[in-house]
Formats: C-alpha cells, sequence, structure tokens
C-alpha cells in the first residue's frame, strides 16, 4: 500500500485563465492568494474570478480524460505520473493532501478531492493551520504544525515493509517544496517532480540519514518546552546550530523559540530524549510516588507523560500558574477534581491512563500515574 502526499498550489485555476482577453486575472489570483475566505468575500473582484475558474476547472475534470486532467493539473499529472500515466482501479492507496489555510488552497484541495474520489480512490485533505505565503511568521508556524502532522499520520507508515510513502512534489507553493523535499529525507521513501511542460517523472530516493542528538541532549527540556510553545533567552543555547532555533525580539531583547528545522529535529529525536530520566519541569513537583510509577513505565508511556508535562508547564508558566485555564490550553487534558476528595485532581496522558495531582502555590504537585480506575480510587 503507498500513502502519497501531494503538495497542492493553484495550477488548476491559473490554467483556466482564457489568453489575453484575461491577462489580468493572473494579478488577481497572485494577489488573493493568501486571503482566507473571509478576506475574500470582501473582495468581489478576486470573487468572482476564483469562482469562474472553479467552475471551468469542475468542467474539464468531468470530461475524464487523462489527457486534459494531467495538463491543468501539475498535482494529478504527478499523481498519474506515479501510476505510469493510468490511474488504477481499486487501489487501496490512501491520498493525503497538503492545502493552504487560503480560500484558494480550499477550493483547488476540493477540486483534486472530489476527482480522487471520482476515481474511487480514499482521499484525506489535510489544510495545515496558518499555512501560507502572507509572512514569514505565519509560514514558521504552518511548516511546524506540517511537521507535527507528518510525525502523527506518517512516520510510522514509511518503516512498513510493505508500505511506501510518496511526496508528489508537482504542485505547489516553491516556498513550501523546498521544505518538503527535507522533510521527505525523514518522512517519505521517495519524492517525485515532473519536468516543466513534460511527463516525465523524476524519483528523489530517501538518503539514509543519522541525527546527532548530543548538541541538544543537555537542553532537552527547554527543547520540550520550546515544543510547547515556550520561548528562552538565546544565550542560554551556545553550541547549539542556529538553524535549529527561531530569534524572536521581545521587550528590546533576542528570545528564541523552535523553528521549522528545530521542530523537525526534535520529533525525530524526542522518544530517545524523553524516555530517560524524568525531567524537572518548572511550576510541577513530584511526590516519590509519581516518581516510583514513572520508573516503571515503558519508553514510549515516558515519552507521552513528558510530553504532556511539558505542555502543561509551559501553560502554567504563561499564565502565572493558574490552573483553571489549562483544559482551554492543552486539548484533551480533560484536567479536573476528583468527587469526594479535597484538592485532588486527575489529567489525561493517553485512553484510560491518568495522573492525579494536588494544586499548590504556582504549580501542580503530582501524585500518581496509572490506570484511571485505580487513580481514581487511590490518586
Amino acid at each position: 500500500m503507498r500513502y502519497i502526499i501531494s503538495t497542492i498550489g493553484t495550477s488548476i485555476l491559473a490554467n483556466m485563465i482564457n489568453g489575453t482577453a484575461e491577462g489580468t486575472w493572473r494579478g488577481t489570483l497572485s494577489r488573493s492568494a493568501n486571503l482566507n475566505q473571509e478576506e475574500l468575500n470582501q473582495d468581489s473582484e478576486a470573487q468572482n474570478v476564483i469562482d469562474t475558474l472553479d467552475k471551468r476547472a469542475r468542467g474539464e475534470l468531468l470530461k475524464n480524460d487523462d489527457e486534459t486532467s494531467r495538463r491543468i493539473s501539475a498535482e494529478l499529472n504527478g499523481i498519474y505520473g506515479i501510476y505510469g500515466g493510468r490511474l488504477p482501479q481499486n487501489s487501496p492507496d490512501l491520498h493525503y493532501l497538503i492545502c493552504t489555510d487560503t480560500a484558494q488552497g480550499q477550493r483547488t484541495g476540493t477540486l483534486i478531492k472530489e476527482f480522487l474520489e471520482s476515481r474511487k480512490f480514499r482521499v484525506e485533505p489535510f489544510m495545515v493551520p496558518q499555512l501560507s505565503t502572507k509572512n514569514t511568521k505565519d509560514f514558521a508556524a504552518g511548516t511546524k504544525g506540517l511537521i507535527k502532522w507528518l510525525e502523527e499520520k506518517v512516520s510510522w507508515q514509511q518503516g512498513s515493509v510493505n508500505d511506501q510513502v510518496i511526496f508528489n512534489l508537482v504542485g505547489g507553493f516553491k516556498s513550501l517544496q523546498g521544505y518538503m523535499q527535507a522533510f521527505g529525507t525523514f518522512y517519505a521513501n521517495e519524492s517525485v517532480y515532473i519536468f516543466e511542460g513534460s511527463s516525465e517523472l523524476i524519483k528523489i530516493p530517501r538518503l539514509p540519514i543519522q541525527i546527532d542528538t548530543t548538541g541538544i541532549e543537555k537542553h532537552t527540556l527547554e527543547f520540550a518546552m520550546m515544543a510547547a510553545d515556550e520561548i528562552y533567552p538565546i544565550e542560554k543555547f551556545e553550541g547549539i546550530s542556529e538553524t535549529l532555533l527561531e530569534p524572536i525580539e521581545v521587550d528590546d531583547k533576542t528570545v528564541a523559540g523552535l523553528s521549522a528545522w528545530g521542530e523537525l529535529i526534535w520529533q525525530r529525536t524526542k522518544s530517545d530524549l524523553l524516555s530517560k530520566e524524568l525531567l524537572q519541569f518548572p511550576r510541577l513537583q513530584y511526590r516519590k510516588s509519581f516518581i516510583d510509577d514513572y520508573g516503571g513505565l515503558t519508553s514510549q508511556q515516558r515519552t507521552n507523560l513528558q510530553e504532556t508535562l511539558a505542555e502543561i508547564a509551559a501553560r502554567l508558566e504563561n499564565t502565572g500558574g493558574n490552573t483553571t485555564q489549562l483544559n482551554e490550553r492543552v486539548p484533551g487534558l480533560n484536567f479536573q477534581q476528583l468527587t469526594n476528595f479535597d484538592n485532588i485532581y486527575t489529567f489525561r496522558i493517553a485512553r484510560g491512563i491518568r495522573v492525579s495531582c494536588s494544586r499548590i502555590d504556582g504549580g501542580l504537585s503530582l501524585r500518581r500515574y496509572g490506570h484511571r480506575n485505580t487513580i481514581n480510587q487511590n490518586p
């Protein structure tokens, strides 16, 4: 089975523009490329152009002519190339469509999705939150979100003997393609391109790369916190490659968070780094019972637990230790007081797994880790 990840651009709209009579429409597409749907609704000219081009593209795709479909869409041209020029029947392959967080990204992603579904493919679009070329801040946030999605969705699929992950990078914005080629080194078996104006497929295999963690191992706590959006004075990271950090100016001081590359390296190494000793996160205290429970956990359980603790610690730091906002800031945490217990709360780590804790001045004191029923009865 193949998992085919296609970056989605706007070629299918641009290719519907009819010659010089609609020459200004390309400028309109470019000008509105980063607008979300609400913003597009306020731009009647761009809205009319996109609606018209969308309707034309649907008409062309409904012809079910392979040559036409390849010609009007760079993304489909790449997908056809992967299958040797003809789309198979009843394929088990799963197609992921990576779309920008824009109105045009939603339109083009929907066009490609509906076409592939008409050919009986399984399709999952993913509109990456904040991903656009509006500014470097949004683009950086989008790429980091994309890395987290790749880690969750495809990292395990790449290693399966019978499965293959393919990055189809024929379509999409050039700025994103560059990042995706680098990401493909870690997440794809191969990346594919097609020479412009042709149907000749170029395959770039995954390169064997090992990550040296010695530089960041002594900063494991800070990297875990930065993955939860915490920032630190940049001078704290002397000896760490600047490519892993994103400098931010705050009150005339330079602080640092994780760059897209830092996020990538962290996602690829966190299992090793977080499965070791229990880190002393700020605003969290550990009772002996909790430390003893931690000692009996598997490597994956330790990683999951410490990721959650980093999220909690980061939110407590940002709110001065206010625990009332934890559920708002950490999705799925389910922080709640235990019935019939004074000042004892629990929060969720994974399905059926809870940690019990008590509120203390400025933070939490962690008591136990275990299955929900056990923790509820003996917190």
